[in-house]
Order: C-alpha cells, then sequence, then structure tokens
C-alpha cells in the first residue's frame, strides 16, 4: 500500500534512555554457553551495552518525563497538544489506555483524543502515518507521537537470542501542519500469518500467565525463556528482512521518484549491527548513510530504534538545515514499511536520561 501526505512536518525529536547502563560482558555469564562464544557472538552482532529500566518503571514514566522536559524547557505548551498517539507493545494495564494515563498525569485539556498503538519495530512509521491523517482534520494543529517500550521486563535474562539487544526507551516527536508543499510517501505491508516469529505468547486472554507459563524452560537452543517472556525467530527475521526491505525501499524510490544516490540517510530500524551491515550491502548504501550504532550503544528498543537513530547521529545538526532522509522499520506483525521525507530546522532534536 502507498500514501502520499501533503504540508505535513516533524518539528522536534526527543529520545528518553534510562541511566542504568548494563554492559554485555557483565551478562555473559548469565547464559547457558561458554563464555568464550558468547564474546564472539557480541563482536559478529555489535553486543556492548544496553540501557535497562529498573522493576517499577513503565512506559507512562519515561513518556510524562520526556514531555514535562519538553514543557519546562518552553518546547512544548500543553493546550497545543490535539492529539497524543502512543506507540507501545509494553502499556502500563491492559485497560485503560496508557496514553489516557499520560494525559491524566500531564492534566491536559480534556479536547483531544488520546490513542494507543500495539506496533513493535514499524511502530515508529506507523505512528508518523496516523498523525498525518489526524492532521487532516481542521481541529488538529499539533500531534504529539510517543514511541515507547520496556521489553526488558518482558524478556528472560537468560535468553542470549534476544536479551543482550533488548533495549528500554521512549521517544516524543512534534508533529504539524507544514507550509511548503513538499510531498512525504510512504509504503507500507503486512503479513500476519507470520506473527509468530515475534511473540509473547501468554500474559494475554489466549494464553492466560500462570505458576506454569512463568517458568524458565531450553527450547532446543540452550536458551531459558517461559511462556511469558518474548520469543524471536531470529533465522525466520533474518530472511524475512533481507528478503522484504530492499524491494520495499526500491519502490518506494520509484513512487517518490528519488535517486537512491540523492538521498542523505537512510535512518532504518536497528535490530542488530550484523543485520543492518547485511542489508546496506544487499542494497548498495554506504554505512555512514545507514547508522548501526545503535544496539552497541543502547539496546534495541523496537519502534524507538528509528528516533534514537536520528538524535544520536544528527542531532542538533537538524536544528540547523535539513535532509532527505528514508525511514524504514520491520519487525512483529509481521509489518514493514518506509518513508521519504524532508526532515530538519527542527525546534530541538536531542537525547535526555531518566
Amino acid at each position: 500500500m502507498n500514501l502520499t501526505f501533503q504540508n505535513k512536518k516533524i518539528t522536534g525529536v526527543l529520545t528518553v534512555l534510562p541511566k542504568n547502563e548494563v554492559k554485555f560482558d557483565d551478562e555473559a555469564a548469565n547464559y547457558n554457553f561458554p563464555i568464550e562464544k558468547s564474546l564472539r557472538l557480541k563482536k559478529i552482532m555489535g553486543f556492548n551495552k544496553h540501557r535497562i529500566v529498573d522493576e517499577e518503571t513503565c512506559v507512562s514514566d519515561l513518556c510524562v518525563f520526556g514531555l514535562e522536559h519538553l514543557i519546562e524547557s518552553n518546547l512544548l505548551k500543553k493546550d497545543d497538544i490535539d492529539a497524543l498517539i502512543l506507540v507501545t507493545q509494553t502499556p502500563d494495564h491492559f485497560i485503560p489506555p496508557t496514553s489516557n494515563i499520560i494525559q491524566g498525569r500531564l492534566d491536559l485539556k480534556q479536547d483531544m483524543i488520546c490513542m494507543d498503538i500495539n506496533q513493535g519495530c514499524a511502530g515508529y512509521l506507523l505512528g508518523l502515518i496516523q498523525a498525518f491523517m489526524l492532521l487532516e482534520q481542521d481541529s488538529i494543529n499539533k500531534v504529539v507521537l510517543l514511541n515507547a517500550d520496556v521489553l526488558s521486563r518482558k524478556t528472560s535474562s537468560k535468553d542470549r537470542n534476544s536479551y543482550p539487544l533488548v533495549g528500554d526507551a521512549a521517544s516524543v516527536t512534534i508533529v504539524e501542519r507544514g507550509d511548503q508543499n513538499v510531498p512525504i510517501y510512504c509504503n507500507i505491508k503486512m503479513d500476519g500469518s507470520k506473527a509468530n516469529s515475534l511473540i509473547i505468547p501468554a500474559g494475554g486472554l489466549r494464553m492466560p500467565s500462570t505458576q506454569e507459563t512463568s517458568e524458565l524452560e531450553d527450547t532446543g537452543d540452550g536458551n531459558l525463556r517461559s511462556k511469558d517472556d518474548l520469543i524471536m525467530d531470529g533465522t525466520s527475521v533474518f530472511n524475512f528482512v533481507q528478503t522484504e526491505v530492499p524491494p520495499m525501499v526500491s519502490d518506494l524510490l520509484d513512487i517518490s521518484k528519488v535517486n537512491k544516490a540523492d538521498v542523505d540517510f537512510f535512518m532504518f530500524h536497528q535490530p542488530n549491527k550484523f543485520m543492518l551491515k547485511k542489508l546496506a550491502d544487499s542494497m548498495e548504501i554506504p554505512y555512514e548513510k545507514m547508522p548501526n550504532d545503535i544496539v552497541t550503544n543502547f539496546g534495541n528498543s523496537s519502534s524507538v530504534t528509528i528516533p534514537t537513530t536520528i538524535t544520536f547521529n544528527l542531532g542538533e545538526q537538524l536544528q540547523d538545515r535539513s535532509y532527505k532522509i528514508c525511514l524504514a522499520g520491520f519487525g512483529a506483525g509481521l509489518t514493514w514499511s518506509s518513508m521519504m521525507i524532508e526532515l530538519g530546522n527542527l525546534d530541538f532534536c536531542n537525547i535526555i536520561e531518566y
């Protein structure tokens, strides 16, 4: 599915990272593998350190902290927020929506829309698409897009397949109407037949959490995880990314009539360094145009990796100039999406710690 939007723009991007930083070397002994093999994997996958919340911190805490920072810094006015979109796979509760909890904690106006979207690695683009559609309404002038996950709390610390790459984070993106008629092109695809490639089996109504679902078990690959934990079929996900993402981006270049060489940066979701390098190689994109440093420094925070890539690699540069950027997200669902956008002259673009 191809989509085009006019007169929309991003005016600010903020990433919120937990202060707690854990190094892979300090966790290597937790895994059911020889240390030497784990250290070899570290080099290949780009594992180094990741940011992890404590047992009490939830998505709303990170989001409220980020929004309060912007409000107190006079970068955002409460009454200007007409819609609040939260993209997360780790809500505070089943009911009520976490976006409503955030609205209440900040004492925002009642005349607004609050919306939760359950999406993962492609969630930044899904959130932007929803924000652009809301801005088609005359009564909506400013949308706050929140992307946040605390997946470390739903991943087994004895699962070397997933835990070393998982990171917790939140981002705040301000989306408004633009007065320059620069089109934003995007495409999106989904394949629910492969939904089990990334799944937390227990905890919902299909399989409620019980004493039995919380028990760690070796599923045959040497990793220990329970049915309450994230399960990732790494081979399936790798093949999906390498097969589906290049043609998706090629189609985007065609519909936007942009030459690959004219794109300044390819800011993609970052599952790990190995996968991003393979993707850059297959697409013949220089590594300097497709950063792959987020898992190494902060961990894979699902839909937050794209805004973190932007704030970490470009930061204040985006306050003074603009770039033609291709965004792409791919993962849980399975869902994959890409977007061509002019990004720059932002009011803010930085990282803060919670």
